[in-house]
């Protein structure tokens, strides 16, 4: 008996209006505004004060005979600047794909996605041209064994020895490291860390996890960098990297920003971008474009990566391979 064929009862294939594919990266994987304290500010440029940190450390109070004066010390101040490069991208959504768009596609909440995606994406990388390479801060060491050569390596050891370091200088402990993803893969699962970690009751103890490997450490914080970008030019083929290199950065981060507080690094974001709204960092706007007969999705980001403590800084360079 003659039946329907699928082809027959489905004359014309559309899209699916609940599943769509965007290569979406999750904005956690991005660090760049969760190591450093954001410090928002109202002009794109200025000065902050610095003082200088040895006046702070130097022993002069004496023993004060009766009816002498007390020894006299004190201190001078200087000042610093930082300057928020302004970073913006933008696009288009013409009348014509907008008048003919299916119903799966939503134009405008994808390219508010794209825009504040690229916007992410370029903070991330800038994070690693300012902070996340060598001549940066005052410490940089390439480890003699990598600590991807488990055999030979001891990375609890090196780590301690910067703990040790950004301590006898500057009288603060290290809170929080920094790991490229290649560099937090090797280190979870060096035999050293797995054996200190191996009879602990908790669940990451086979394989430890950021939170596990800060407690490890003494740390507040270990943040594992997770973000890729493209390496080519549009239109050629396609090459990915992660945005963080196989290295790893120790340093006393300031848990809020403050006066006489030092931290190895701030980053200063302007308000104007996001009209002085508090805590927004990406402003998004949507206006018409006449000419082009085209709706703008345009997104501006504004923000300067300082280091004010370089001291307060120790980078493994190519800690693993």
């Amino acid at each position: 008996m003659a039946q329907p064929t699928a082809q027959e009862v489905h004359a014309v294939d559309v899209p699916l209006t609940n599943i769509s594919i965007a290569y979406i990266q999750n904005q956690a994987h991005f660090i760049a505004g969760r190591v450093f304290p954001i410090v928002p500010v109202q002009k794109q440029t200025d000065r902050f004060y610095t003082y200088p940190k040895n006046a702070w450390f130097l022993d002069e109070a004496v023993i004060r005979a009766d009816g002498q004066e007390s020894a006299g010390s004190g201190y001078g101040l200087s000042t610093s600047t930082y300057s928020c490069n302004l970073w913006a991208i933008h696009k288009d959504i013409g009348y014509q794909a907008r008048n003919n768009a299916d119903a799966g596609i939503n134009l405008d909440r994808d390219a508010t996605e794209f825009v504040t995606q690229r916007l992410l994406l370029r903070r991330e990388i800038q994070w690693v041209a300012d902070f996340f390479k060598t001549s940066v801060w005052a410490t940089d060491i390439t480890p003699t064994a990598k600590w991807s050569a488990y055999a030979t390596s001891d990375p609890i050891s090196d780590i301690e020895a910067g703990k040790a370091m950004i301590l006898a200088t500057t009288g603060y402990l290290p809170n929080t490291m920094v790991l490229g993803y290649n560099t937090f893969r090797h280190l979870k699962n060096h035999p050293d860390i797995i054996d200190r970690v191996k009879y602990t009751n908790n669940t990451e103890s086979v394989s430890p996890g950021a939170s596990l490997m800060a407690r490890l450490f003494d740390l507040a914080n270990v943040h594992v960098a997770m973000g890729v970008r493209a390496t080519n030019i549009e239109g050629e083929t396609p090459a990915m990297a992660m945005t963080h290199g196989n290295h790893a950065l120790l340093c006393h981060v300031a848990p809020n920003p403050g006066l006489l507080t030092p931290s190895a690094g701030y980053t200063f974001s302007w308000r104007g971008v996001a009209g002085g709204i508090a805590g927004a960092e990406i402003g998004m706007t949507r206006f018409y474009m006449e000419k082009e007969k085209a709706d703008r999705i345009e997104g501006e980001i504004a923000f300067d990566n300082r280091v004010v403590g370089s001291d307060l800084g120790y980078f493994f360079n190519l800690a693993v391979s």
